[in-house]
């Protein structure tokens, strides 16, 4: 794409965003389902549209190639979702802060995922081995993700949060949206401060994952970009929209291992076909159609799987427990 289009992209981007800050720092608020509703229609909508444009400007190819690395990380995005509820859960953060960390964590991890891209295309395109180490990558984490299905994170096992831990105080109140306060006369972090940092590692890591997962599908960076834009971009509405059925996806993670494990197999093979092009590769329209199987498969699965036995829960379930509803969150 020319220079041109990158920067309208990057500044219609940046819009989204500075919407967003406005409509957060207005008023901190709970966001209710209805409010919910009406953001997730309007950046699926946005995406969907988008997809439209290219489908039509730049032909099927990059339309699929959209589309595809879009429910990819859209997928993958819900994962995350898992984590944050996590840590705002472990952190016991007031409601109405939810909106203004989840944007921070948005911001980053696109901030994040725009330097991934940078590095994987240079590599992609002075070591074409590349596809190898990323298609190894991804078949490692999708193993990984299957064996351990049913853990949950914990947000303090990182180094940064263990150094700061141990290096200063750290309370338990919040006091707004303070990242830094006294205690006994001594500055330190707030929970907020905690949070941030926690959700920042989050990032980085789900980055190393989504970047490879996206150029499995297509090698085009501005496609790559776009769609971890776009599927960032709607993120918040969706923590607000699913974080009451979260619980029920109970086979989320089986599904996101197998669609890691795959791409990692076609990432593989696209090197594998230049070499010796009797190797078949993986087209795009097949993979997109192999995303969206797998993920109607695996909602259905849960929803019969629950329907079966109501104490089945996935990560959250475990994590919030059965009454932690009423849990005072500004403890």
């Amino acid at each position: 794409m020319s220079l041109q289009i990158w920067l309208i992209t990057l500044a219609a981007i940046a819009g989204l965003i500075a919407l967003d800050f406005v409509t957060v720092s207005r008023k901190a608020h709970e966001v209710v389902f209805r409010e919910a509703v009406w953001m997730s229609v309007f950046y699926v909508g946005v995406s969907v549209i988008f997809g439209g444009l290219l489908l039509v400007w730049q032909g099927q190819a990059i339309g699929e190639q959209f589309f595809a690395a879009y429910l990819v990380e859209k997928s993958l995005s819900v994962d995350n979702l898992f984590v944050f509820i996590v840590i705002l859960t472990t952190f016991a953060v007031p409601p109405y802060l939810h909106q203004r960390i989840l944007l921070f964590g948005i911001v980053l991890a696109l901030a994040f995922r725009g330097v991934f891209i940078a590095v994987g295309v240079a590599a992609i395109t002075m070591f074409s081995f590349t596809f190898v180490l990323f298609g190894a990558l991804l078949i490692w984490t999708g193993v990984q993700l299957g064996r351990h299905r049913d853990e949950d994170p914990d947000p303090m096992d990182n180094f940064v949060m263990r150094l700061i831990t141990k290096r200063f105080p750290v309370g338990r109140d919040y006091t707004g949206a303070k990242l830094l306060t006294h205690y006994d006369g001594r500055l330190g972090p707030t929970p907020l401060l905690m949070v941030l940092v926690a959700i920042g590692a989050t990032d980085l890591l789900f980055a190393l994952d989504s970047i490879p997962a996206s150029f499995g599908v297509t090698q085009e960076a501005y496609i790559v970009f776009t769609a971890n834009a776009f599927a960032l971009l709607g993120l918040r509405a969706l923590y607000f929209l699913l974080k009451g059925l979260l619980d029920k996806l109970v086979y989320l993670s089986l599904g996101l291992a197998v669609i890691l494990t795959f791409i990692g197999i076609k990432m593989i093979l696209i090197y594998a076909h230049d070499l010796f092009p009797a190797v078949p590769e993986i087209p795009t329209g097949l993979s997109l159609l192999f995303i969206a199987v797998v993920l109607v498969v695996v909602s259905v699965a849960s929803v019969l799987k629950v329907r079966r036995d109501p104490s089945a829960v996935g990560h959250v379930g475990r994590v919030l427990g059965p009454h932690d509803d009423d849990v005072d969150r500004n403890r």
